[in-house]
């Protein structure tokens, strides 16, 4: 090799360890001997990629899954450590590593709306749609600060003992407590749930956007004398269910499914009238992993491959429809995404949700208090 030319090799080699796009790593075996490399030019590189990259996640379950759909494989393929944190990245602890100064996270899993309004005010970067393909998702489900990483759906749970096959299948039906008598239990935390009492109200699935949430608060006064319990955690909605202590119950599909399995199906449910969701990944400013490993990394976990893992795991829908192909008939059945399912749901606003989201879930709990 001329020297001229492995004088270039050289430079190409600092400028990707400069930008973090190799580690200390794929450097040395490239270079032969990092000492042959002049002090002068190694000036600047930081090696911030050989830290582990921090994935953070809402722990219990999701720790293992995440594991096995996404980092053993992505480290095999790039030698890039990560470490699962199961934190939680609520929008508080976003905005806690950011406010410390030294941020120990790298890509989080967030509530797409969450992506935005973290995005406006800077505690998230911009994704780089150079390395991520942006066209694996469906355009309603990327943001220039989130891309979703599944999905999941609240939908409709009923007890058969009670109501036989023919259980509430509208959200009018849910809040007759005439016809489907017994108690109900809604979600704590809103999503989907303002959806739910305006289409009780007779609100059009096209108009309900933007939410008339005075509304929605005057129709989820008339059905909260029937509501046991506003469930905060997933296990809190199943245990309700499993012991008869609810009747109805708007709850994610992914328990659903589980409750319609552990009561060999007494608990019955559909995607009829459900509303789909979708988490979303996203990377922190000045993540301490390097952006160019981070972003990688949202690459890696869009293919379908780990997209399958992560739905035989835990059930979430994939964001990636050409997960689809992987899937048997039976999969197909379950999977909240798919194009036959998707036509029984409504999709919740992402948009509407990062404009709106603080004003009006304190509106809603502090109705929930009275």
């Amino acid at each position: 090799m001329r020297q001229d030319h492995q004088q270039d090799c050289i430079e190409v080699l600092i400028e990707k360890a400069r930008d973090g796009q190799i580690n200390r790593r794929t450097f040395i075996q490239a270079m032969g001997l990092l000492a042959a490399v002049p002090l002068a030019l190694r000036s600047g590189i930081s090696w911030s990629a050989d830290k582990p990259l921090v994935v953070v996640n809402w722990g219990g379950d999701a720790l293992n899954a995440f594991k096995s759909a996404w980092t053993d494989t992505f480290t095999k393929n790039t030698g890039i450590q990560v470490r699962i944190d199961g934190a939680g990245p609520t929008e508080g602890a976003i905005r806690s590593q950011l406010a410390s100064g030294q941020p120990s996270w790298d890509v989080v899993d967030v509530e797409s709306y969450s992506a935005i309004v973290l995005g406006r005010e800077k505690i998230l970067q911009p994704l780089d749609y150079n390395t991520i393909k942006r066209d694996q998702v469906a355009p309603a489900l990327s943001s220039d600060f989130g891309i979703a990483s599944y999905q999941f759906s609240y939908v409709m749970a009923w007890d058969s003992a009670k109501f036989g096959d023919n259980g509430p299948k509208t959200w009018a039906d849910f809040w007759d407590v005439k016809k489907f008598p017994g108690k109900r239990t809604l979600y704590k935390w809103m999503n989907g749930m303002l959806e739910a009492a305006l289409l009780a109200d007779g609100v059009p699935a096209d108009q309900l956007y933007p939410l008339d949430v005075p509304r929605a608060m005057k129709k989820i006064d008339e059905i909260k004398p029937h509501v046991l319990s506003f469930w905060s955690s997933g296990a809190e909605s199943q245990q309700l269910m499993v012991d008869g202590e609810v009747s109805v119950g708007a709850i994610w599909h992914t328990r659903a499914k589980l409750l319609s399995e552990d009561t060999d199906n007494r608990v019955r449910w559909s995607f009829d009238n459900g509303f789909i969701n979708s988490s979303s990944w996203a990377v922190l400013t000045g993540n301490p992993g390097g952006t160019q490993p981070a972003m990688q990394f949202i690459q890696h976990a869009l293919q379908p491959e780990g997209q399958l893992k992560l739905f035989e795991a835990l059930g979430n829908g994939p964001s990636n429809s050409a997960t689809e192909k992987l899937m048997s008939p039976e999969q197909l059945q379950a999977n909240c995404a798919s194009p036959d399912n998707l036509k029984k749901q409504i999709a919740l606003n992402a948009q509407w949700y990062a404009d709106n989201y603080s004003k009006a879930l304190e509106e809603y709990l502090t109705r929930l208090s009275k």
